[in-house]
């Protein structure tokens, strides 16, 4: 019996020509209906393979730069690679937060809550926040992901990169949500807010706990080890995020407001395929593992399907200015 990639193959290989008549399609309609069941397929295999190696390269590289006696030539790296791997849990709490990472719902909601305390997400919020996002994507004054204004000029997209915006908005918004204050959340339903707020207060019970912890021995386990790479790992990871809608259209059509950006095979394990972000915003039921699967359909009709991020980053550099949102109608 052949494999369910061996069908994969077979069938992608057999995809239509699209034309700009294609683009009234629906997503259904641009992927046959058995190539689509495949691809929509969970597997926890592939949730716990894609997780232990995010879990051994947090572990390994946590390791080396824990150990005092190594030299800073090893040290160095480690600690850049534990920044990476802390600050793309966020990848991990995104696909689990879609519930598509493993077959369990169960699992996923337990991997993304541990994602989120490493990456200083909140899951339970963040599934809210993201369900919005992709209902509304990349629409001025509803995507929550726009709230704060995208980088218009370079000081700005330098700005954005260091990851300091970030760092405030989410200060403020685990200040707020401790407090139990979503007032200027439209995405959080009121019945919500108090399993939310427990499920904010339990992380920072958490930090809590891990800061006494490191008390004793004065050796600052939560700044050296999660806090300092942290902060080192966030421009990287900004980098990425901005060019998933960045310079993209403000309009509805997920083929023109989504950018899928080829990047190299590491980028694209450490981020759980989230380069393939068209494929994910059309289809958002389909496994990270099926993702590279789906853009064989669809690679035709992308407005940005891009050679690189340093392409896209290059093109923002050039003209800061197409990152800002249109003015709103008078």
């Amino acid at each position: 019996m052949h494999s369910i990639a061996g069908g994969l193959r077979s069938v992608i290989t057999r995809q239509p020509a699209f034309t700009a008549a294609a683009a009234e399609l629906t997503p259904a309609e641009l992927i046959p209906a058995e190539a689509l069941r495949q691809l929509n397929r969970r597997s926890d295999r592939a949730g716990w393979r894609q997780l232990a190696g995010h879990g051994a390269l947090i572990l390994a590289s946590g390791l080396i730069w824990a150990d005092g006696r190594l030299p800073w030539a090893l040290r160095l790296p480690a600690l850049l690679l534990l920044g990476w791997g802390l600050a793309f849990a966020f990848c991990a709490l995104h696909e689990c937060g879609h519930r598509t990472a493993f077959a369990s719902r169960r699992l996923n909601d337990a991997v993304a809550w541990w994602a989120g305390v490493l990456s200083f997400y909140n899951a339970d919020f963040y599934r809210r926040y993201h369900q919005w996002h992709h209902r509304h994507t990349h629409q001025p004054g509803l995507d929550p992901e726009l709230e704060d204004p995208p980088p218009s000029s370079r000081w700005g997209y330098l700005l954005e990169l260091s990851g300091l915006p970030w760092w405030a908005g989410k200060l403020r918004g685990h200040a707020a949500g401790l407090m139990g204050n979503f007032s200027d959340c439209p995405y959080i339903p009121a019945e919500a807010a108090p399993a939310l707020r427990r499920s904010i207060r339990l992380q920072f019970a958490v930090y809590g706990l891990l800061l006494l912890l490191s008390l004793p021995g004065g050796n600052g386990v939560l700044l050296w080890l999660w806090l300092l790479p942290l902060a080192l790992g966030q421009p990287l990871l900004r980098f990425v995020l901005l060019a998933e809608h960045g310079g993209c259209s403000t309009s509805t059509d997920v083929l023109r407001n989504t950018r899928t950006t080829h990047t190299l095979a590491p980028l694209r394990w450490l981020m759980w395929n989230m380069p393939f972000h068209v494929e994910h915003h059309l289809l958002a039921s389909i496994p990270f593992h099926a993702l590279p699967a789906a853009h064989g359909w669809i690679a035709g009709r992308l407005e940005h399907n891009d050679p690189g991020y340093l392409a896209v980053h290059r093109s923002f550099l050039a003209e800061p200015s197409q990152l800002a949102l249109p003015a709103p109608p008078a």
